[in-house]
């Protein structure tokens, strides 16, 4: 059993507000990515979605496809209709070899548009919750059938939010639905991510690790301001520099025989704080707490 550590472009290059980063050429975040010591990266919205042409992309860097966010839409449309919406992001993660499809429902999200604050964040009821469950559940045992862990990924702006909502969720979904626990996410929306690592060790099938600045968010609280607001005011930032406890963190993980993609992920401006110098930050400060923890890396 053992992790790898991956990063996430997102710090290079933000897909939901491109003015941070959009001019940073895709061979600066691999070249940046391999030579702070990540063996994988997610996918951006500067990466080829040709397999032909990414994976001898990724192999000249040295580096793995670990998977990426698909925005999905299962309270719009049912199970049959999500499939096929999905074939080609599943395609290319068989093709490059990928072990984690990991999913998001946006239909309704608001996270994306910068003048909807997070207090809009949109809510289900429990019939909404009952059908929702069930089609997410009906995917996710169709993405378990082609091979890969299906990884649901909770996040500010979406349904899928606090601490009531990711139980609900838990509660209404079957075990082929696995967790990205994401730290950051979590820990601003009221979720303790190592009482979750340790309420759902079978649901937890990826790890995003982000901290976050409790007071930045506060500010974005008492402002109502929204999601990308909060995100160019500073309220992420990489493991260690924040007010997470990745010690535990790294525990928790190590208790419950955690073995995937542990990955590096802070949506931060770039001009502000740089994605090389944070990026090292992230990784050797998760390198430490997982070693101290017991948590074993890939040869």
């Amino acid at each position: 059993m053992s992790i790898r550590f991956g990063v996430s472009p997102i710090a290079w290059v933000n897909d939901d507000m491109p003015e941070l980063g959009g001019d940073t050429p895709l061979s600066t975040i691999l070249a940046d990515a391999r030579d702070i010591g990540f063996v994988g990266v997610e996918l951006g919205g500067k990466f080829p979605r040709d397999a032909a042409v990414l994976k001898p992309l990724l192999d000249g860097y040295g580096l793995d496809l670990i998977g990426g966010w698909y925005s999905g839409e299962l309270l719009t449309r049912d199970v049959e209709a999500e499939i096929a919406a999905a074939q080609d992001h599943l395609n290319l993660l068989k093709a490059m070899g990928s072990s984690v499809f990991v999913h998001a429902e946006t239909s309704n999200a608001i996270h994306g548009q910068r003048a909807t604050p997070l207090s809009r964040t949109p809510r289900l009821d429990a019939a909404g919750w009952k059908a929702f469950g069930a089609r997410m559940t009906g995917f996710a045992d169709y993405i378990e059938g082609e091979g890969l862990k299906f990884a649901y990924h909770h996040h500010l702006g979406t349904v899928v939010e606090r601490a009531a909502d990711l139980e609900a969720f838990i509660a209404i979904t079957g075990e082929s639905v696995g967790l990205t626990m994401d730290t950051g996410h979590a820990a601003l929306g009221g979720i303790d991510p190592v009482a979750a690592i340790r309420s759902y060790p079978q649901r937890i099938a990826h790890v995003h690790c982000k901290d976050v600045r409790r007071a930045v968010f506060a500010d974005v609280q008492a402002k109502d301001a929204s999601f990308l607001d909060g995100v160019l005011a500073g309220m992420f930032t990489v493991p260690g520099d924040g007010g997470l406890d990745y010690a535990s963190v790294m525990s928790a993980l190590a208790d419950i025989d955690y073995a995937g993609w542990i990955v590096v992920e802070a949506e931060q401006d770039p001009a502000v704080a740089n994605p090389r110098t944070y990026g090292e930050l992230g990784l050797r400060t998760l390198e430490r707490a997982a070693a101290a923890a017991g948590l074993k890396k890939a040869a």
